[in-house]
């Protein structure tokens, strides 16, 4: 028997080879340079959110290193970093079972912010970037944050309730005992 766990995780491979097959035919070619949307990023946040933060760092490893290796290869382990370090500490700030779609699109904004600013420094530590904080600000996080905002207000409802339902399953259980 498949849980929803196993479907939300399905899916985030699936938007993960999304990222890389569908979204480029999507994003006109002129923007290509500039957004470098993280769908499964988003979904972990609701992860961080919704069900717990323990589960929302180690889908940010993974996926991160998976973005590492197939995407980014300069070094191996910045996405990795950035992507479990934000979506724990999101998911520190912001527990709640029930977040309503404000709160959600806050912490999308937070966490996409917060994701990219770990990954610039982690980049210009290493000396692979030679940009100023201010360029890759409005060059590519602004950006990038329409295109997270819009997949938050598209997978908002259906992901919430698929969230809601784990929780409900997972207390169902410690109440009984």
């Amino acid at each position: 028997m498949v849980t929803r766990k196993q479907v939300l995780i399905l899916l985030l491979f699936v938007l993960f080879i999304a990222e890389g097959t569908i979204l480029p035919l999507l994003i006109p070619e002129a923007w290509q340079m500039r957004i470098s949307a993280n769908l499964v990023y988003i979904v972990i946040l609701f992860f961080a959110v919704y069900h717990h933060r323990h589960t929302a760092l180690v889908l940010g490893i993974l996926f991160g290193l998976l973005h590492d290796v197939v995407f980014y290869g300069e070094m191996i382990g910045p996405y990795g970093f950035s992507m479990g370090l934000s979506a724990y500490m999101i998911g520190l700030i912001f527990q709640a079972p029930r977040a309503p779609l404000p709160i959600m699109v806050t912490v999308v904004f937070l966490g996409s912010l917060l994701n990219d600013t770990v990954l610039f420094f982690l980049y210009k530590l290493f000396r692979l970037n030679h940009v100023t904080f201010d360029w890759a600000l409005f060059e590519y996080m602004i950006p990038n944050l329409f295109i997270h905002f819009v997949f938050t207000l598209i997978i908002y409802v259906p992901l919430r309730k698929q969230m809601e339902q784990i929780t409900k399953r997972q207390k169902k259980p410690q109440e009984a005992s």
